[in-house]
C-alpha cells in the first residue's frame, strides 16, 4: 500500500514541476512568501546556525536550500530526498556544492542533526484517511530513526474554513499529532499553531 501511495504522490508532483517549472507553484505551494513562512517554522528545530547537517525530506528541488543561505546559516551538509526523479534532477542543476546531495534512497541516508518536511502529508489522493495516518507515522518514525537531534514536519489544520477544503488533502487535527510525538518521540515537543497559514508545524 505505501508503495502505492508514493507513486500516486510522485505522479501529482512531477505534473506539478512540467506545469508550473521549479518555482514554489511546481512543488504544489501558492507563492514564495507562504513557502519561506513554512521554512521559518520548520527551522525552529535547528539550535544552531553552523556545522549541523539535515535531511530535507520530500524536499522537491530544494528551495530550502535558498532559506538556509538567505538566514546566515552556513557550514552545513544538505541531503535532499524525494521520490520524484524529476524534482531531483532540477535540483541537482540548481544547486551545486560538496555540502549538498539529492537522492532517492532512504536507506543510504546515514544520521543527521535533523530533518524537516514540509507539506508532504497534505495530498492524500485517494487514500483513506486511516491509511493516510499509518503512512504518516511510519514517516515520522523514520524522522525519528534518522535525526539525533530533532525534526519537524507540517500539517494541513482540521480548523481550516470548511468551505476551502477540498477532498483529495488530508486536514489533521492538531493535538492529535502533538500527543503521538509526546508519548512516541520526546517529552520536548512544539506545536506551533500561530501564523497565518491553514497548517500547523
Amino acid at each position: 500500500m505505501e508503495n502505492e501511495i508514493k507513486k500516486n504522490i510522485e505522479t501529482y508532483y512531477n505534473e506539478k514541476l512540467k506545469l508550473h517549472g521549479a518555482t514554489a507553484k511546481g512543488v504544489d505551494w501558492n507563492g514564495d512568501q507562504s513557502q519561506f513562512l513554512r521554512f521559518e517554522q520548520l527551522s525552529k528545530v535547528i539550535t544552531k546556525t553552523s556545522d549541523f547537517s539535515i535531511l530535507d525530506f520530500g524536499c522537491g528541488f530544494g528551495s530550502f536550500i535558498d532559506f538556509l543561505k538567505h538566514n546566515q546559516y552556513d557550514n552545513f551538509k544538505y541531503v535532499g530526498y524525494d521520490i520524484s526523479s524529476e524534482m531531483l534532477e532540477e535540483g541537482r542543476n540548481k544547486y551545486k556544492g560538496n555540502n549538498i546531495a539529492f537522492t532517492d534512497e532512504l536507506a543510504g541516508i546515514s544520521d543527521v542533526d535533523y530533518a524537516i518536511a514540509s507539506g508532504i502529508f497534505n495530498v492524500r489522493l485517494e487514500t483513506k484517511n486511516d491509511e493516510w495516518i499509518d503512512y504518516i507515522k511510519s514517516t515520522l518514525r523514520d524522522f525519528n530513526e534518522l535525526a539525533t537531534k530533532g525534526f519537524s514536519f507540517n500539517l494541513l489544520t482540521s480548523f481550516s474554513d470548511k468551505e476551502f477544503m477540498k477532498d483529495y488533502l488530508f486536514y489533521a487535527e492538531p493535538t492529535y499529532f502533538f500527543n503521538y510525538c509526546k508519548e512516541h518521540f520526546s517529552r520536548n515537543v512544539a506545536l506551533l499553531h500561530d501564523y497565518d497559514l491553514y497548517e500547523f508545524t
